[in-house]
């Protein structure tokens, strides 16, 4: 093995470095690329799915579920809207209780907590649903005013009936979100401790997949769940919700 001289070393490295550099701003670039890709693909299903639900909320039930939210309980990002973590929980109320279950979805992509008081509250109130979820304010994490939030968080808890569960912010894992997300999820649970409302801990069953399951839960958009992340928030509502199911629905025995 011949002997190379140091200068030969240096610039060897150099170029191995660039190298490097440009391999890194071509991945960089790739999942850029795929993601806005992502974006546009999963865009494309926001009027399927919300067909879907218009259509499912036609069909009789014994129980009636209703469920306010945003994209999430829409279930874009999903492999079909009943993959939604509303098309899970409402699974599990069925085979908990055995009887057919109407699900009424006033969830709408993009919903702040001030769309969901103008738009999706004044719906709930024809209705008298046995089970109410919400998970709604992710939106707002975006654009966060702490005071702002208080009050629309405020008007929609006053509208849910007493024994509605509502889930606390889903985790954001990036520290300049989660710093917000904190400030709201302690606004959102005092105001519902003040009600006596039930709070689904959606934040921390998000946190305990750290940050191996991060890459397991979001769809192509980076943005909202995969079908697994929808089995993950479905996982923080569900014992408050069978057991609500159960005490009011109990199951019928075989004969």
């Amino acid at each position: 093995m011949g002997y190379l001289k140091p200068s030969l070393w240096v610039g060897g490295g150099a170029i191995v470095a660039a190298a490097g550099a440009l391999a890194g701003r071509a991945w960089v670039r790739r999942q850029r690329a795929s993601i806005v890709a992502g974006k546009e693909r999963i865009n494309q299903t926001l009027p399927v799915h919300s067909a879907w639900w218009r259509d499912h909320a036609k069909a009789e039930g014994e129980i009636l579920y209703v469920a306010i939210g945003d994209s999430a309980a829409q279930g874009i990002g999903a492999t079909a809207p009943r993959n939604s973590y509303v098309g899970v929980i409402a699974d599990h109320i069925r085979s908990a209780t055995g009887r057919s279950v109407r699900v009424v979805n006033l969830s709408v992509s993009g919903a702040t907590v001030a769309l969901a008081v103008a738009d999706q509250l004044p719906r709930l109130a024809d209705l008298r649903p046995d089970i109410v979820t919400v998970s709604i304010g992710a939106n707002d994490i975006g654009d966060f005013d702490a005071e702002r939030f208080r009050e629309g968080i405020a008007r929609v808890l006053d509208a849910l009936p007493a024994d509605a569960i509502v889930a606390d912010l889903p985790c954001f894992y990036l520290p300049h979100n989660e710093r917000k997300v904190a400030v709201a999820n302690g606004i959102l649970r005092a105001a519902a401790a003040e009600r006596g409302l039930t709070v689904a801990p959606l934040h921390e069953a998000m946190r305990r997949e750290g940050w191996r399951g991060m890459l397991h839960q979001f769809a192509d958009d980076w943005f909202h769940p995969n079908d697994h992340g929808y089995r993950v928030w479905a996982s923080a509502f569900l014992p408050a919700v069978i057991e609500q199911a159960n005490a009011k629905f109990p199951r019928r025995s075989a004969a």
